[in-house]
């Protein structure tokens, strides 16, 4: 049984006349916007007696997700390697300046490990006479390629990192917390003294009294980024009772009482997640639809349409949400999938791999092309599965012997 269900309050089915009479109300009296004081209060209030449903849906695997994400294994770790190697003049460093690198310290632990990771993968990195790491000929000249479309899509970069921004709720979040985002976003390595510096109209570093945080603070609101994805490709100009694209892994069934609440969950009116949500009762379907809004906007503001878990744990108050804001992902996986492999959970947005294990056309970003090359040069360096597993087999009889 992959469905059930308790309610708290009226019962489900009374909620379906509210929600619709609300949407025409709504519609026909053209209120659209999205900036806060655009409800009327009497209606508002109505809609805000639907209950929230305790639905819990059961958790499948879905192999195509996680293969997008164990595609990314040990990928962070090289592409740190290689930015911070071709970095130094004449694209090489000395073994002793990588193995003082306390980053590189943090990454891997011992002088042992980071040697044996770099002989790993010898289709990017190469160790010659002198104590000098290099990158490949290969590696350099796609790092080059990265490096150009950074600053060709640097304007989409700087407007996703502002609408991130105006996702929160004083428009500025911890430095520490874009850092965990920084690989998500496609933001370079030396972000804060490249992209905050040139853009100083918009962003600026600021360490509230009291606190020991540095925080990214937005400076202009711009109400033409305050459009979310699902607004524009809405088919109408009607974005009142927006419906999430959802899709299931192949083999998941849900009971209808499910597949009503659902229906009836997608007829609800929508709230932009970049609206003020102090009206929202969180108790409510509405306000559960607003933070599934919200998350739903944030992975598309990503490159690859996911993040881990735990890199969103922590905006809680910052994004306006419940306690337990993060178990939304539990409860509608037609529209995220919580790919639970790697030692972590990744958050994935459904929609933009269309049931496969490659980004949709509409929502590739030329980043994630140039990581899937990197991807495809570490895995050149491994020998054929096969000899791995054979290697492994082989080590496993010797311990046996021993």
């Amino acid at each position: 049984m992959l469905c059930s269900s308790a309610m708290r309050g009226r019962h489900d089915s009374a909620r379906s006349p509210i929600s619709m009479a609300w949407c025409r109300l709504r519609a026909a009296r053209g209120m659209g916007s999205r900036r806060s004081g655009w409800w009327e209060a009497p209606l508002f209030a109505a809609e805000q007696r639907a209950t929230l449903v305790n639905v819990k849906l059961k958790w499948v695997k879905d192999r195509a997700l996680d293969a997008v994400v164990s595609r990314e294994r040990h990928l962070r770790a090289v592409h740190h390697l290689l930015d911070l190697v071709s970095s130094r003049p004449g694209h090489r460093i000395s073994h002793p300046d990588l193995l003082a690198d306390r980053s590189v310290h943090k990454l891997f632990g011992s002088a042992d490990s980071v040697l044996a990771f770099l002989g790993k993968y010898r289709t990017l990195f190469a160790m010659r006479r002198g104590g000098y790491v290099f990158l490949t000929d290969e590696a350099l000249d796609l790092r080059r390629r990265e490096v150009d479309c950074l600053v060709e899509y640097e304007p989409d970069l700087v407007s996703r990192l502002r609408r991130l921004l105006m996702l929160t709720l004083p428009r500025s979040l911890p430095l520490h917390t874009v850092d965990l985002l920084r690989w998500d976003l496609g933001l370079p390595r030396d972000y804060r003294a490249s992209i905050l510096r040139r853009y100083p109209e918009h962003f600026a570093l600021e360490q509230p009294e009291g606190d020991e945080r540095i925080w990214l603070h937005l400076l202009s609101w711009d109400d033409h980024l305050a459009v979310s994805e699902l607004e524009k490709s809405a088919d109408s100009s009607d974005t009142t009772c927006l419906p999430f694209p959802v899709s299931f892994t192949k083999g998941f069934g849900l009971r209808s009482k499910c597949v009503n609440w659902l229906r009836e969950w997608q007829a609800l009116s929508y709230t932009s997640p970049y609206a003020d949500p102090s009206g929202l009762d969180r108790r409510t379907d509405v306000s559960e639809k607003r933070n599934v809004g919200v998350f739903h906007e944030l992975l598309h503001l990503t490159v690859a349409k996911r993040t881990e878990r735990h890199n969103v744990s922590n905006m809680r108050k910052l994004l306006g949400m419940p306690q337990k804001f993060t178990k939304v992902f539990e409860r509608h996986p037609g529209i995220f999938y919580l790919a639970r492999v790697l030692g972590t959970q990744t958050v994935v947005l459904r929609e933009a791999y269309g049931g496969g294990s490659l980004l949709l056309d509409k929502h590739a970003h030329p980043l994630v092309a140039i990581r899937e090359e990197y991807a495809a040069m570490m895995k050149a360096a491994l020998p054929p599965r096969r000899s791995r597993e054979r290697d492994s087999c082989s080590k496993q009889d010797e311990e046996d012997e021993g």
